[in-house]
């Protein structure tokens, strides 16, 4: 079906026009203001400037707004998401699919490899993990482990076993190729697996990471329960997430445009419903997991999605989305959405850890 639709996107482009369609979307998107308006009209700038008005476009475009994505077809959805990008996103901005941590006082945003890097050590620092070699972790589970960024990187610092899971076999076959060139084969490994069932005995790892993959998971109390219970005893937990802020004193809910913004943003990256960060806290303590903590890391990442639409409008970027598919190019749409979401304060990029008990 991905390779239908986007044969019938491209093949609707004139061969002589595309090279300078390309072009003219660039130079369109270009003069967005995405700090002023960062929504405005991203999705019919890319139908014009491709000569993509048309009705075949429009109903593309609509069948993937109606895609509903309940529990019983989520996970292949993100399976195939990510099958998907997983190859775009590598070869444009590397093997961390995360986002990076950039200083606020620094004025250049543009070392984003560097920034994710950083977005790592900041959050070990903030769980605590000790500098003292001797109580380094020695086992690690990746959950939510993309192409294996975090992992490597893990393993390598602390000297440690490490194990990765993820939905999509794209993901976990290049995880492994990596590990294989990087001579980290007989360090970590990497396998297609549910993070709300995951295939671990109890208590087996020191550290439990996860990196930006809370959002996807349809029953959260089901993914803090394993997140839990692969812990070993006295090991770290941290978790890192896109929430929704926290309710007001007297809110039920968020309010109407809040909820309509959200599930334009779970639509277009397969995503369940969103949680807030208090949300996360009371889960932890239910499990009567300790020294919980928690921060708002928004205004760290705030340079990110700018600096991703900005790749994206690379000549490599765009010939490289256009090959990609349907589902990649609907995640591209909505990437202004997240921008808005984050300035209006409604999108918090948290850090959420905690010790399991001895």
């Amino acid at each position: 079906m991905n390779s239908t639709a986007t044969y019938s996107i491209s093949s609707s482009l004139s061969t002589n026009r595309y090279p300078a369609s390309i072009l003219q979307f660039q130079t369109n998107l270009n003069n967005l203001s995405f700090q002023l308006n960062p929504t405005r009209t991203f999705g019919t700038r890319i139908s014009k400037s491709f000569g993509l008005g048309s009705t075949r476009y429009r109903r593309v475009e609509a069948m993937a707004s109606d895609m509903k994505v309940d529990e019983g077809v989520l996970k292949k959805g993100i399976a195939e998401f990510y099958d998907e990008s997983s190859g775009l996103w590598e070869n444009i901005w590397g093997d961390h699919l995360h986002h990076g941590y950039y200083d606020p006082s620094t004025a250049s945003v543009s070392d984003h490899r560097a920034a994710q890097i950083r977005m790592i050590e900041e959050a070990l620092r903030f769980a605590g993990i000790s500098e003292d070699s001797s109580k380094w972790p020695k086992t690690i589970i990746d959950v939510g482990c993309g192409i294996g960024g975090s992992s490597r990187y893990l393993a390598k610092k602390f000297g440690a076993e490490g194990q990765g899971i993820t939905l999509s076999p794209v993901q976990a076959e290049r995880a492994n190729a990596l590990a294989a060139a990087d001579g980290l084969a007989d360090k970590v490994s990497f396998q297609v697996a549910d993070a709300l069932d995951q295939p671990f005995p109890d208590g087996q790892f020191d550290l439990v990471w996860s990196m930006e993959s809370g959002e996807h998971m349809p029953d959260k109390t089901k993914f803090i329960g394993e997140l839990a219970r692969v812990a070993a005893p006295g090991a770290t937990i941290i978790v890192v997430t896109w929430c929704h802020r926290d309710l007001q004193p007297g809110e039920e809910s968020l309010q109407p445009w809040e909820k309509n913004l959200l599930k334009k943003i779970c639509d277009a990256f397969y995503l369940p419903a969103w949680c807030s960060t208090a949300d996360y806290v009371k889960l932890l303590e239910s499990l009567q997991l300790q020294d919980i903590k928690t921060e708002d890391w928004s205004p760290f990442v705030s340079p990110f999605w700018p600096a991703v639409i900005r790749s994206a409008l690379s000549w490599k970027g765009l010939t490289s989305l256009f090959r990609s598919g349907l589902k990649t190019i609907k995640g591209a749409l909505a990437m202004p959405l997240m921008i808005e979401g984050y300035k209006k304060d409604l999108i918090k990029f948290a850090i959420i850890t905690c010790r399991k008990p001895e």
